[in-house]
Parts: structure tokens; sequence; C-alpha cells
């Protein structure tokens, strides 16, 4: 825990655990995040900021910078024997926080990530990665995840067709993320968002964007910030000492199936926002949500959730929409498609939350979906995903006649074999396509 007086401490946390905590501070727009980081230091002048460069990274290098509210403390450029963010995260930022713990003892350390770096990958790297032999948490607490947003710049972000590679940003030569499903996947891993700043468009449009990120992260908390005129020490009581971060809480596109809050259900607009959960047990006819795709991504900003399709009825399929783009993926087999004697490799809460919810038909097969946008319809996008679904007639064919309805989507989503060793037969943490 911080030496410093000044220091926010969550007096039950830290009698009990004695490791320095580390907040890992992300965002798209570094000159925001920066000025976040710098406020975290200025209340606590011991806490260790420490951030790397990857300008360099498809060259191989990388430049780490390491400092307290005194001062730099380390600047120094990295070679790495390849050069990608897993690299980086394994080979040197790992490393780093480990050697800060053992060489600077008793003080607290903010983590401020690149603007291409998603934080779950860090999340991956704690979990998986051992530095000299042991996990990164044996040394130190993640007290939480933290996002920036730029307000200035967020809704373009978020509707950017753009990506990383069109900027020249992307991380590796293989890197195709798009802009915007980078911004989403920063803000939806958080614990806490900041919105920075002041809309260009004025007082009502930065409540709009709060307005977009409660119903975009419902469950993370919202931290607003004026730019211009900033209370560091409120705002380090806000972001430091929270313990919100829990590791076990799934992916966001394993959300739902897990019993974890995947949206909320706000029809009715908030300076123009709308979120719509929609659920339902038939299945889709794979000809028709096809064909309803384009009208589904129209006023949308993001939509995420699973489905099932008539035509592929063992399949969980991811959907996954931002930036104008929709992924669909596999997220592995529903469990009524699961023989019993897989079903203790399935994890806990997965199995709870189907068992809540198990229908004697379906299973427990069913959509859940989740739309959030600007001036969205709610009642034409429900009779739009309704008239995907299967009528009465065809409901009554069964599923051999479903298999064969011709599908555009075949091949798309394979799942694993039943019998691959080591494998979660479910695989819920599966990406889009």
């Amino acid at each position: 825990m911080s030496t410093s007086p000044l220091a926010p401490t969550d007096a039950t946390t830290t009698a009990a655990d004695p490791r320095p905590s580390l907040t890992v501070l992300s965002g798209f727009w570094p000159a925001a995040t920066y000025a976040v980081a710098r406020a975290l230091l200025a209340t606590d002048p011991s806490l260790l900021l420490v951030r790397h460069d990857l300008s360099e990274v498809r060259d191989g290098a990388v430049r780490r910078t390491v400092r307290d509210g005194a001062g730099v403390l380390e600047n120094e450029r990295i070679t790495l024997a390849h050069g990608c963010v897993s690299c980086t995260l394994r080979e040197d930022v790992l490393p780093t926080l480990a050697r800060m713990v053992r060489t600077r003892p008793g003080r607290d350390l903010v983590l401020m990530l690149p603007e291409v770096v998603e934080p779950q990958a860090v999340a991956a790297a704690c979990a998986h990665c051992l530095v000299d032999g042991a996990p990164i948490t044996d040394l130190l607490r993640v007290d939480s995840y933290v996002t920036v947003a730029d307000a200035e710049h967020l809704l373009d972000g978020l509707a950017s067709t753009e990506d990383l590679k069109s900027l020249d940003i992307h991380a590796a030569d293989d890197d195709d993320r798009g802009l915007a499903d980078v911004v989403v996947r920063q803000l939806e891993y958080a614990d806490t968002i900041v919105l920075w700043g002041q809309s260009r468009e004025g007082a009502y449009d930065t409540d709009r964007l709060s307005a977009l990120l409660e119903r975009m992260v419902p469950w993370a908390a919202l931290v607003r910030v004026d730019g211009d005129v900033v209370d560091a020490q409120a705002l380090g009581r806000q972001l430091r000492g929270t313990g919100r971060h829990r590791p076990e809480t799934p992916g966001v596109l394993a959300r739902g199936l897990e019993g974890f809050l995947l949206g909320v259900h706000e029809p009715h607009p908030d300076c123009g926002v709308v979120s719509v959960i929609y659920r339902a047990r038939r299945p889709f006819h794979p000809g028709r949500l096809h064909d309803a795709l384009e009208d589904l991504g129209t006023d949308t900003i993001r939509s995420r959730g699973h489905l099932w399709l008539a035509s592929q009825p063992e399949t969980v399929i991811a959907w996954d929409f931002a930036g104008g783009g929709l992924g669909l993926g596999s997220l592995g087999r529903w469990l009524t498609a699961l023989p019993d004697d897989h079903w203790d490799e399935v994890p806990v809460h997965r199995r709870l939350a189907a068992t809540l919810d198990w229908d004697p038909y379906y299973g427990d097969r069913h959509q859940h979906l989740v739309f959030i946008g600007l001036d969205l319809d709610p009642a034409d996008l429900r009779r739009t995903l309704a008239r995907c679904l299967l009528t009465d007639a065809e409901l009554a064919d069964g599923e051999e006649t479903w298999r064969g309805y011709p599908d555009p989507f075949a091949g798309c989503f394979p799942i694993p074999d039943l019998e691959a060793a080591g494998q979660d037969p479910t695989d819920t943490e599966g990406d889009p396509a």
C-alpha cells in the first residue's frame, strides 16, 4: 500500500492485503488519458506511473518511462525479440511492474496503456504470464481498470469506420482492428470510465455522451471531469482504492450466457440515447436474418450479445457490432447440445444461468441481444427482429427441416471437437470472425 498520507485507501482491503495496488489506465486519446494520470500523481507523489510508447513496436522497439510526482525515474528504449503488443506485455511491462514492487516497496502503481492496447490483453497477461516463475498478482493486486473517454472525440471514435492500419497506428503487421472496435473494447472492459472534458457541441451533447456511456457500459462507474477545472483529490478518491476489478467476470460477448449484465432496457430516449434488450426463445431463420442485417445497423452505435439459428441448432453465435461493422462468430455449443458427461467442464456461472432459464423444448437456447443508438426506434427494431424468427408453421416442421434451410452463414461458425484435449466444449470466450 502507498506510504503517502494523501493516497486514498480502502481500510478493509489494505489491512487484509499488504500488496501494493495497480490501477490500469487506458484510453484511445492519450492527451486525456495522460491528464488523468498527472492528476493522480498530484494527489499522491509516491505513486509510480509506468508508460510504454509503441510507436516503434513494429520495428521491435518500445520506450519505457517510469515517473512519480517528483519527476522521471526511468526513460529507456527497449529492444524486443519480436515487435508486438503481447511480447511487450510479457517481456517488459510485467517485469517492470515486478521490478518496481521489489525495488520501490510500499508504493502503488498506475500502468498507462498505449492508445491501441486493450485492457483485456493486460488482464490475460496478468493471469497467464509468469514473472520469475510466479504470477504478477503474487506481488501486487489489480485494483481496477479505468478507461478515459475524451468528450471531444468520443462519438467520432465510436462511429468511425477506419481501421488502425489506415491510420498507421496498428500494433503489428497482422493488426486488422477497427478504430471503433478498440474504443468499444477499452470502454467495455473498464470498471470505471472517466468522461473527460466537454463536447464541442456544448453541454447538451456532453450529457448525451454521458447517457450513451451509461447505456453502453452499465456495469462500470462513470466519472465526469471538466477538463478545464479538475479536483485532483476528488478524482483520486474516485479512481483509486475502489477494489472494483473482478477477474472472474467473463468477456463481454459471454456475459449474457453466464448470467451477467449484458445491457439495460431503456427504450425511452435520454438525450436521444436509446438502449433496447431483445430476448426470444424461438430461433432465427438464417435467410431472413441475413436479409435484415443492414436494417439492424441503422441508427445503432453498439450492439452485442448472442443468438441461435434454426439451421445451426448446436451453435451459440456471437453478435458484435461497432463502427458500422458486424462481427459474427462461434461461442461454442448450447448446453442442450452437450452430452451430460461434458457439463462439468462448463463454467459454473454458465451452468447456473442455463438451469435457471431452462425451457423444456428449447433447453438453454435463446436470443439475447442489446442495441444502443441515437434516435433508435425500439418498436421498429423489435418488429424487424421478430420477422426474422421462425413462424409457428416453420417451428412445427421440426429441427431436421430447419437444418436443411438455405443458410448464408453456413461454415462460418465452427465449433470445437468434443474430444479435443483440454478444450472447453462451450468455448464461451471465442472471438467473432
